[in-house]
């Protein structure tokens, strides 16, 4: 309450809101002015209200998803080069780690300076490692290393010749044997017992009669005194491949051109038993002109291909025998029967033997398998 009309005129300029009474929202400036600022005027109180609209002086913070002016947090070094900023690592361990897929960056080095050396790639282990084989204890060995025996390493070492130094080339054919299959039945139930042949009991005899009119797959490649020869054999040894517990082996049937089916049978059986016993001579095992291998006992496998057995020329390959259905013309029109066979393959030395000729001996082979009379005479 004034009292003296002298104080009246120091209240000239008083309103509502300085007395705290309800605030009037400030009218805009024209759009005109705005235009000539976009910053509110600098009164230097803190206290003072903006010129600008309340949503826009939110929006004229600067929001922290977007990207500032921000002070340069450089050490004031000089840049440095992608080389410069490549981990310390000597060129052979480079090279290991690139070898091995290790992370170099992941790698701490041990050497002058932090440089990361050949060992410290050895020894590097992945974080992850331990956590994803619990069960493996730290330095435990997941593998076991057995001794080759001096069998294993002979073996080896004439399978190793053999790839090396004889041009393998294959011939395969599909056989029938529905007739040899009903003749083998024939003979064993009329054997009273005495002998019971097997498939490969007619295949060794078959062999034998291929190797007599192609006489030229039963020979050998011979370098003796600095003469190379090819020797062509008078008989059929044939050396029929036997899985023994030390490893495969070769016994041989000797002169089979002159034996019969049951004295083949008798020989192959006494061989085969003594060579898984480890009771065969040496004279009984080295040497032989032709070879077979038969893996007919197992159902799974239809075909494949073996390694010749050097000094030899050749080798035959027996798969097992398939039940096939195969068409036959008659005047009723055309019906189905099945037919056993198999598929043999044949392994022959190059230097030794050409591709025709390897064919003929097939030829031969097949007609007699599936004539197998032939063999009786």
């Amino acid at each position: 309450m004034v009292e003296e009309g002298e104080d009246v005129s120091a209240f000239e300029s008083f309103t509502l809101d300085d007395a705290g009474g309800e605030k009037q929202p400030p009218a805009q400036a024209p759009k005109e002015e705005a235009s000539q600022s976009s910053e509110p005027a600098d009164t230097g109180s803190k206290t003072a209200p903006s010129t600008l609209p309340e949503g826009d002086q939110k929006s004229s913070k600067p929001s922290e998803s977007e990207p500032g002016a921000k002070e340069s947090e450089s050490t004031g070094g000089r840049l440095q080069t992608s080389l410069d900023r490549e981990p310390k690592a000597s060129p052979l361990a480079k090279a290991l780690a690139l070898e091995r897929g290790i992370p170099i960056g992941q790698v701490k080095g041990t050497g002058p300076n932090g440089r990361i050396t050949k060992e410290d790639i050895e020894k590097f282990k992945p974080a992850g490692a331990a956590a994803s084989s619990p069960t493996v204890s730290a330095g435990a060995a997941s593998f076991e290393d057995i001794p080759a025996s001096s069998m294993r390493k002979t073996i080896a070492n004439r399978l190793v010749q053999s790839m090396n130094q004889n041009p393998h080339y294959f011939v395969a054919s599909t056989i029938s044997v529905s007739k040899l299959l009903k003749l083998r039945q024939a003979l064993n139930a009329s054997a009273a017992g005495k002998y019971k042949l097997s498939v490969n009991d007619f295949m060794v005899k078959a062999c034998a009669v291929a190797c007599l009119k192609v006489p030229a797959v039963n020979s050998s490649w011979r370098e003796k005194d600095g003469q190379v020869m090819i020797r062509q054999h008078n008989t059929v040894d044939v050396s029929v491949a036997v899985a023994t517990p030390v490893g495969l082996m070769t016994p041989i049937v000797k002169g089979v051109e002159g034996l019969g089916l049951e004295s083949i049978s008798a020989q192959i059986k006494d061989l085969g038993k003594r060579a898984r016993d480890g009771k065969l001579k040496p004279e009984e095992y080295q040497g032989g002109t032709f070879t077979i291998s038969n893996m007919g006992m197992n159902a799974a496998v239809e075909r494949f291909t073996a390694v010749i057995n050097p000094p030899q020329a050749g080798i035959l390959a027996v798969g097992t025998a398939k039940k096939v259905a195969i068409p036959v013309e008659s005047e009723d029109g055309t019906t189905l029967e099945w037919d056993d066979q198999i598929v043999v393959t044949g392994s022959f030395d190059h230097k030794v033997v050409d591709g025709a000729v390897g064919g003929e001996w097939i030829k031969e082979f097949k007609k007699v398998v599936e004539n197998p009379l032939e063999m009786l005479l």
